[in-house]
């Protein structure tokens, strides 16, 4: 899964997708079963480990106004294909926003071998998309986990 660079509130928790109004964590958890997320991170993260899934950014470090995606300049990505080499399981790459996907498109050539899923964002900014409507737009996620 990978996401653009984490925003304001994710860098002040040192947690991915720690805004309290991005879909993310809710998203995640009502695809796969969990219910409603723990306040706790680390179950958080145990939990989409044992999913197989994987939280990346496509971007290491990069020039933002604020949280918003569209301001995002000067990237450095972070080294996606040496995790992809290093890690040959890796069946999907999934986008959480088409701002991650054209940043990974412009930084990275996408490899035959790989699914990959364009998700809309579960970011408050992009709230055009109720819950249910991104929910049953991450199926494929889902979908894809399970076959694996």
């Amino acid at each position: 899964m990978l996401g653009t660079l984490p925003g304001e509130e994710s860098l002040r928790r040192v947690e991915y997708y720690a805004h309290p109004r991005n879909l993310f964590w809710p998203i995640i958890f009502a695809l796969f079963g969990g219910g409603a997320p723990p306040p706790v991170y680390p179950e958080r993260l145990a939990f989409v480990r044992e999913k197989r899934v994987a939280l990346r950014d496509v971007c290491e470090a990069a020039q933002q106004l604020a949280s918003a995606e569209c301001t995002i300049a000067a990237e450095v990505p972070n080294r996606i294909h040496d995790l992809l080499d290093h890690h040959p399981g890796i069946r999907a790459v999934a986008f959480n926003g088409s701002g991650a996907r054209g940043l990974y498109d412009r930084h990275f050539a996408r490899r035959p071998e790989l699914l990959y899923l364009a998700l809309p964002s579960t970011s408050p900014a992009h709230a055009r998309l109720g819950f249910a409507e991104k929910l049953a737009r991450w199926m494929p996620l889902y979908e894809t986990v399970r076959e694996v």
